[in-house]
């Protein structure tokens, strides 16, 4: 099994059979392995680019630099996180044996959007709050806010596909995102010193909590790895000036596990290596809007195919996970 490779530019300007196989790659990708690679997007590689050298700049500060975009809740979901402060393997399953934390650190940004405007609706004002922005480096805000104006377009326009995809009306999702829940995280995988523990891994075996992840990856040893139906893993190899795709709990849920929400990690690099294995993804993690009841889609059931699961509003779906990955106390 492969992960397949989408070249979305003909959805986005072409005719309309070659639209047709866009959607038909979409429909096999996800129902599936659950994962893409695509090309074609438009966002501009100059950007992503200086997004990504701007990001190393702030994880080669000082520590305690860092932690100036630490927010005080308990469990926040923005903002600085250092290494031993989060263990995704333990979404999968919270009573199984505690795993070590995941050898990263992470900067994370909610709602860039709604920081501009103001929420509109009741709940996303109680969940709200604004982002803790570095002061240095001192382009880093703007960058990711044009960053995120691009691929949150790009977001709409994958919704746009997954519709056709699941025999639904192509503006299907666009009242669900209408507020789309959004974040955006810098990941940072550093050389590994000290060694990591037994069983720790850059990133733990999970599954991401709700729609569309659009990921940049780079070329660096310890990379990106999803589960086969077998147990063993396929790599995600980097593909240049692309983006990688994988589908949420939450989507997979939607569409009564028609689409895959896949398991996946980032894998330790070679020991002795010789050289720098650092690492540096940009991921955006989207979602409908946090008061969407998410039940099974009427084209994903049939009377030999009844509804999996029972109905969760999208916000307490994401709050579970969250609070499922925290750890206490620092590595």
């Amino acid at each position: 099994m492969m992960i397949p490779q989408i070249d979305i530019s003909a959805f986005l300007s072409g005719d309309e059979a070659r639209r047709k196989k866009v959607v038909r790659g979409w429909a096999n990708a996800f129902e599936t392995i659950g994962f893409a690679t695509i090309v074609g997007h438009s966002v501009p590689e100059t950007l992503i680019e200086d997004l990504h050298a701007e990001a190393r700049r702030f994880f080669d500060q000082p520590v305690d630099v860092k932690r100036r975009c630490v927010h005080p809740a308990e469990i926040d979901t923005r903002g600085y996180a250092e290494l031993g402060t989060e263990a995704l393997a333990a979404t999968l399953n919270a009573d199984a044996t505690p795993t070590p934390p995941d050898y990263c650190e992470k900067l994370t940004f909610n709602y860039i959007d709604w920081e501009r405007t103001g929420p509109t609706n009741d709940l996303d004002s109680q969940v709200f709050r604004p982002n803790l922005w570095p002061e240095e480096p001192p382009r880093l805000r703007a960058l990711i806010e044009s960053y995120f104006d691009q691929v949150t377009a790009l977001a709409r326009t994958l919704m746009r596909v997954g519709a056709l995809a699941l025999d639904l009306p192509e503006d299907f999702f666009v009242p669900y995102y209408a507020r789309m829940t959004t974040q955006l995280a810098l990941v940072d995988y550093p050389d590994q010193n000290p060694p990591p523990l037994p069983g720790q891994v850059r990133s733990g075996a999970h599954v991401d909590y709700l729609g569309f992840t659009i990921l940049r990856q780079d070329n660096a040893p310890g990379g990106l790895q999803v589960q086969l139906p077998d147990g063993g893993w396929i790599d995600v190899a980097p593909v240049p000036h692309a983006f990688v795709i994988n589908a949420g709990e939450l989507l997979s849920r939607w569409t009564n596990g028609r689409w895959k929400s896949n398991v996946h990690r980032v894998v330790n690099p070679p020991l002795n290596l010789g050289r720098s294995a650092r690492r540096l993804s940009i991921a955006l993690f989207t979602g409908p809007n946090h008061d969407s009841m998410i039940e099974c889609l009427p084209t994903c059931r049939s009377q030999e195919v009844p509804p999996k699961y029972a109905p969760v509003r999208a916000w307490d779906h994401f709050m579970e996970k969250v609070r499922a990955s925290k750890i206490t106390g620092t590595y």
